[in-house]
């Protein structure tokens, strides 16, 4: 693969509320983390690419010896979980800084799409040792109950229509069209669950990069356009519900 300039243009969708996003996104199953750690022989270091407020970095920590955290977002790292063997620093996931041949595991939690993925590709190969492994993960639209999901769908394809980035498109298709060339496994089915009541929901509602581009571009909070059809199809809103995210994990080993 021929060598191009790795673009500085970064696409800062969340370090506006990173306190909220950190604090109002789903978490990740330990499920998942157990499973990535069984599929590299070694657990000395991990790089959690792009991690926001370090959410998944901070898990990695209980199987690997040293985790780096990276985001290009420097209001995001100053926002992050700290936690001992997680090291943070701001820099692009084209463009690591991290020595060759050195990581054992690379993650990219819900974030591939915002990558120039050809870059990154080139940064993977140099970083990730022989027998190591990238994972990437993306979760789409929360599930509750038929009612509550016509309503979320409403707001998700009409009231945010247009305000939603282009790279969105590859997280609904799944990351079905995004490959590297490493050997690709098949993964178990995992999926994300939080029990939380309608104001934390409507909390991470406010984290969507969709509803912050709308509150910018008109002034007003679109989650104000369904409120009233959110509560009435919750139901008490201080009532803990099941809340399922379809979650897509894709993993590939880099054989020796």
């Amino acid at each position: 693969m021929p060598e191009n300039p790795v673009s500085t243009e970064f696409k800062d969708h969340f370090s506006t509320g990173s306190k909220t996003y950190g604090k109002y996104r789903p978490g990740y199953p330990p499920a998942l983390f157990q499973y990535l750690a069984s599929v590299t022989s070694a657990h000395d270091w991990a790089w959690d690419c792009a991690t926001g407020t370090g959410q998944a970095a901070v898990t990695l920590a209980n199987y690997y010896s040293q985790v780096t955290a990276t985001d290009a977002s420097r209001e995001q790292i100053t926002k992050a979980r700290q936690r001992a063997g997680v090291f943070y620093k701001v820099a692009p996931a084209e463009a690591s800084t991290l020595p060759d041949s050195s990581v054992d595991l690379i993650t990219v939690a819900q974030a591939l799409h915002w990558f120039d993925i050809p870059a990154f590709s080139r940064e993977v190969d140099r970083v990730l040792k022989p027998g190591g492994a990238l994972a990437v993960w993306t979760y789409d639209l929360l599930q509750v109950s038929p009612d509550f999901d016509k309503v979320i769908n409403e707001l998700y394809s009409d009231i945010l229509a247009g305000c939603w980035p282009e790279e969105r498109k590859i997280v609904e298709s799944g990351y079905q069209e995004i490959d590297f060339p490493l050997k690709q496994i098949q993964p178990p089915l995992i999926l994300m669950k939080e029990n939380w009541d309608l104001h934390h929901l409507t909390c991470y509602l406010s984290t969507w990069s969709a509803v912050k581009r709308y509150q910018k571009k008109k002034g007003s909070d679109p989650l104000m356009f369904c409120q009233g059809k959110l509560e009435t199809a919750w139901g008490n809103s201080r009532t803990p519900r099941l809340i399922i995210w379809p979650l897509t994990l894709k993993i590939w080993i880099n054989e020796p």
